[in-house]
Formats: C-alpha cells, structure tokens, sequence
C-alpha cells in the first residue's frame, strides 16, 4: 500500500462499493491505485475501507464489539496514516500518539 487516508466526516455504513467510491472522488479528489481509504459511522463503532488495489476496488467493514475507534475530529477532511498508526487505529488504540518507529510521543 503506498498510502493510507482517513476520511473525517462519517459514512454512514449502508453504503456500498459505488457510494463508497463515490465519497473518495469527492473528497480525495481520486481514487488512486494502491492507496486505501477509511471511513466511520457518527459513533466511530464502525469502519469501512475502500482499497484500490490497482486493479480494481474492494470495500472492508469492521465493527467494534465494545469501545470506538479513535476518530480525529474535523481537522480540514482528511489525515494521512503511517502502517503502525493503520494497524493502532484498527486496535481501537490511540494511534494519533504513535511517531516514527512505533514511538509514544504524547501521554
């Protein structure tokens, strides 16, 4: 994956591929090859990923059994992810607090 981008404003779940498609073009600009972009409902228990792999696009969901995901709050649309940050995000960690290396910068 060459990037990971983190969509602020919610997607509500029902969407499917095409809708989902449709939000990363008109928020991102494009769908680009080999880039993946998330998406949460309003209560950040749910998550959505649209990956385009180059070939095509394929949509993911994960759902939180207990607790949310830590969802930034508006800051400009969008947020670019580091693969330790995607995978802490994905943990429901706080994955903003990750730096370079997996280091803790902010307690």
């Amino acid at each position: 994956m060459d990037a990971v981008w983190l969509a602020v404003q919610p997607l509500d779940m029902r969407a499917g591929t095409e809708t989902a498609l449709a939000r990363v073009v008109d928020v991102f600009g494009a769908a680009r090859p080999h880039h993946a972009y998330l998406f949460a409902n309003r209560r950040a228990s749910r998550m959505k990923v649209l990956v385009h792999d180059g070939i095509g696009v394929w949509l993911a969901a994960r759902r939180l059994n207990q607790g949310r995901f830590v969802w930034p709050a508006d800051i400009g649309g969008t947020a670019s992810l580091t693969t330790a940050q995607l995978e802490a995000l994905v943990l429901g960690l706080p994955w903003q607090r990750l730096g370079d290396g997996g280091i803790i910068t902010v307690l």
